[in-house]
């Protein structure tokens, strides 16, 4: 049994030479999620400035304009960066903080859940009440229009906006602020090798 193990475990050790997948795929898989929030903000900057300055209705921020422009700067910044894997640890740092702020001044008195749901763990009253109010929408595009057409491309949900999704991308971002961007696919690889040869050999 033991011997079973240990070929088990250096069949595992083997997937070593292939590691750096990992790193590029987080790279890859946050990047367009941050381009298109930046895109967003930018091309509706002044409506951005308003929600992040409003304490009304917005998020009741100091510093509307400042802190809109390093949010919205930050994650197109940070898309372009996370794609080529350049200064992957430096970035991720300023890109958690938006996720922070996301989740502490946007999602969390909304609970875990992105989509409503009415039982499991993660359910509330919140999103329980919100099922409710999806059946009775179901029931009013059953009767009144093409519910088959309306759902053909995917069923109706009530958005909950909880943290679900910002804690997601800030665990992945971690992840990368850790590992960093990955060997052989990222430009911080390559530029490591070239002027930080010590350190590059001691981490390869």
């Amino acid at each position: 049994m033991i011997t079973l193990i240990q070929k088990a475990q250096q069949l595992f050790d083997t997937t070593r030479a292939v590691d750096f997948l990992a790193p590029l795929l987080l790279r890859l898989y946050l990047a367009p999620i941050f381009w298109m929030a930046g895109t967003q903000k930018l091309g509706h900057f002044s409506s951005t400035v308003e929600w992040f300055g409003n304490a009304d209705w917005g998020l009741g921020l100091p510093f509307p304009w400042l802190m809109a422009a390093l949010a919205t700067g930050t994650e197109l910044i940070g898309a372009v960066f996370l794609t080529f894997g350049f200064a992957t640890r430096w970035i991720s740092f300023p890109l958690m903080m938006t996720m922070l702020v996301a989740i502490f001044s946007v999602h969390l008195e909304n609970g875990w859940l992105a989509i409503a749901a009415g039982g499991g763990i993660f359910a509330t009253e919140r999103t329980s009440g919100g099922i409710e109010r999806l059946n009775v929408i179901k029931d009013i595009l059953k009767e009144h229009g093409n519910y088959e057409w309306l759902t053909e491309n995917g069923s109706v949900v009530i958005l909950n906006n909880g943290i679900e999704f910002a804690t997601t991308y800030l665990f992945m971002l971690l992840a990368l602020f850790f590992i960093g961007g990955g060997r052989y696919l990222s430009i911080d690889y390559w530029v490591d090798r070239k002027f930080n040869p010590t350190a590059f050999k001691a981490n390869n």
